[in-house]
């Protein structure tokens, strides 16, 4: 071959490596994005089913009611009317959702829920006679279940109206200090009662206009205010305000009275917390809390300010004294 040849050769070699080059294959690599998650259609029914009744399969409930009936087979045989079985769950058995099914053609309730009481114990029940006898299992929702019950609520109502008949009697009797009308020279109780009343209206609030939330906070609790929404975040904050100021106020009032009356004021200002809970959380339903709230801190505010400051000192341990008379600490009279 001549030397022309071969350099025409060559230069058909490197024309084709280059062409090699430039047209040869592009691969893309796909990316794992959350938008590339694809779910199954039992998968998405779970999802829709949880954004509505706020729970699905593997969530724990306990038995609150004496006892739950389950039925042994599927809901189909007891709709079609065939032989079916039973058994009894006791108060206090932990249960497990295992399946969810939705029947249409089931007039009384279409959702049946088949919960485990343990790996042999499986049973189908109406979703709706399931809910009034089971409660999450966790204290906050135990919680919220025992005092949001009917009965629980006359209970108290009674209860805290004879304690508190009771409490202020004897209060006024020993003409001892009372929150609102004969109290000490501290704020803490008056902010502790107007806390309590207003987290009582926030309650009754979210379960008016956001029942939904309400609902959800229910099956899924937190005390962390900062991952809920904003008015389920003030609720939150208010709580935890209540236990750090009742904290307070307990000092205060060790260090304000004698350990008797402390004790005795305490008990006070307990029962007109517990008066203030209910009666602000139930009117508030009916939307005459709201003006109760603004009338109770105007009447609040005002009576701290006429009755809680000191006039006057024990002429012999100089002790703060509202008033003259018997001195409280040390027991000398002052005229």
């Amino acid at each position: 071959m001549s030397m022309p040849n071969k350099k025409s050769f060559a230069n058909c070699l490197l024309l084709a490596a280059a062409l090699l080059l430039f047209t040869s294959c592009y691969h893309k690599h796909e990316r794992n994005t959350p938008d590339a998650i694809t779910y199954t259609e039992e998968q998405l029914d779970s999802i829709s089913f949880s954004s509505t009744h706020h729970y699905t399969n593997n969530y724990n409930f306990v038995v609150k009611a004496d006892s739950l009936v389950l039925l042994k087979q599927q809901p189909e045989e007891k709709l079609n009317s065939l032989m079916t079985d039973s058994f009894v769950v006791k108060r206090n058995d932990p249960l497990v959702v295992a399946d969810i099914r939705i029947l249409p053609t089931d007039s009384i309730d279409s959702v049946w829920v088949q919960v485990a009481r343990d790996q042999s114990t499986f049973g189908w029940i109406h979703e709706s006679t399931l809910l009034k006898k089971v409660v999450p299992d966790d204290p906050i929702s135990q919680f919220i279940s025992t005092f949001s019950d009917m009965h629980m609520l006359i209970f108290l109502i009674i209860i805290v109206g004879i304690g508190t008949v009771y409490v202020i009697r004897m209060i006024r009797r020993r003409n001892a200090n009372l929150v609102h009308f004969n109290d000490i020279d501290s704020f803490y109780p008056t902010a502790l009662a107007l806390l309590v009343a207003s987290s009582a209206t926030l309650y009754a609030t979210i379960q008016v206009f956001e029942p939904d939330m309400w609902r959800h906070f229910y099956y899924h609790p937190t005390l962390n205010p900062f991952i809920v929404p904003p008015l389920l975040s003030i609720f939150l904050v208010s709580v935890w305000a209540i236990l750090i100021v009742g904290l307070a106020t307990v000092d205060d009032v060790r260090h304000h009275l004698p350990f008797s009356e402390a004790v005795l004021y305490l008990f006070g200002l307990a029962a007109i917390c517990a008066v203030d809970y209910i009666v602000f959380s139930v009117f508030t339903l009916y939307y005459i809390g709201y003006v109760l709230l603004v009338l109770y801190f105007y009447f609040a505010i005002k009576t701290y300010l006429a009755n809680s400051h000191t006039d006057y000192l024990c002429g012999n341990c100089g002790a703060q004294l509202q008033k003259k008379g018997k001195c409280p600490y040390c027991g000398a009279e002052n005229l």
